[in-house]
């Protein structure tokens, strides 16, 4: 069997984790990397035995690619996705999908237009607490959500963006700690609910930081169709980064998720626990820090298996829209200061 042809576009801080799962694929060969900057290309290349890129289309041209991976700047990628989806690529991008939500929307459309596979990393969805709790919501066992609440309090400091030319930018991140840090959480509280949003409510500033133009701190809430409410808490200029949480209180029980770990105490005495195994590892490789975990690598996997098998892919495009959209709608709420309600 041939095995699909990928190349990884950015060969930043992400990049290892794309890189390492894909060799270890069975069913792909990493065939090339590219970054603007040729010498973090040229080394990327020499550790893993491919070819060197500093332009993206020159690699479109000259490499008989099947699928690329993008794990660029947050404004990149959705010209990048849509070159590559319009030339027939298969296309795995992490999050989030773009800095707007007509980009992100246009980026699925194509895709469709071209009967393209289309994937976006939220690979915490793999979490073994998040897929216990998820379990409970799907099966009835918890009932109804009521309320929710989110928080994440990590550390970004001035430091950390002084060493980046792209992040802590409205035009070029696309915002801060929502789109970057805590995206991922607000990913979750949405699925846990997975209902239509009614309207949000939600504030945004920069109360800590000196050398970024965006919000460093958000908070709100998201008014569902079903009546339930969730309120959110982000900010990244705590001491260090906290064990993100949610809350749920539903008909027959209570969530609570700290980190990655799970607990369902249901009002019937009965109580559920899930966290991660230890013992389930998988090298990125050297000085890639291990709270990484396995969950890339399961979500990469899932995309190649659903290319060479078929079915549907864990964690669907659709999906990654809609939050795309609340996270759109969550800055337009901050910016003009009132409630933005959803039809």
């Amino acid at each position: 069997m041939a095995k699909i042809k990928v190349a990884i576009i950015g060969c930043g801080n992400i990049f290892p984790m794309h890189a390492q799962s894909v060799k270890e694929n069975k069913y792909t060969e990493l065939v090339a990397v590219c970054d603007n900057k040729p010498e973090r290309a040229k080394a990327r290349a020499e550790e893993l035995g491919c070819k060197a890129y500093t332009d993206y289309q020159q690699l479109f041209d000259e490499e008989a690619l099947d699928a690329i991976h993008i794990c660029l700047p947050h404004y990149l990628h959705a010209p990048v996705s849509i070159d590559a989806t319009k030339r027939g690529l298969h296309v795995l991008t992490e999050k989030p999908m773009a800095i707007d939500y007509e980009d992100a929307a246009h980026m699925l459309k194509v895709a469709k237009e071209m009967h393209t596979h289309f994937g976006v990393i939220f690979q915490n969805r793999y979490n073994a607490g998040v897929q216990l709790i998820k379990r409970l919501l799907t099966d009835g066992t918890l009932g109804k959500i009521t309320s929710a609440k989110a928080s994440v309090t990590w550390d970004r400091s001035d430091e950390y963006y002084s060493k980046s030319d792209w992040k802590g930018t409205w035009d070029k991140e696309g915002g801060g700690v929502l789109i970057d840090q805590a995206i991922h959480t607000l990913d979750l509280l949405r699925w846990f609910v997975d209902d239509d949003i009614d309207y949000i409510d939600a504030t945004i500033s920069n109360r800590a930081h000196e050398q970024i133009e965006v919000e460093d701190a958000a908070e709100g809430v998201v008014k569902f169709k079903s009546g339930t409410v969730a309120a959110f808490h982000t900010i990244n200029y705590y001491g260090y980064d906290a064990p993100v949480e949610i809350e749920l209180y539903c008909e027959h029980g209570r969530v609570k998720m700290v980190g990655d770990k799970g607990t369902v105490d249901l009002f019937d005495g009965r109580t559920f626990i899930a966290d991660n195994d230890p013992s389930e590892t998988f090298s990125y490789g050297e000085g890639v820090k291990s709270y990484w975990g396995v969950n890339h690598v399961k979500q990469i996997n899932n995309f190649y298996d659903v290319l060479i098998n078929g079915g549907e892919l864990f964690i669907k495009p659709e999906e990654a829209l809609k939050t795309q959209k609340m996270i759109h709608a969550i800055y337009q709420s901050g910016k003009e200061k009132q409630r933005i309600w959803f039809s």
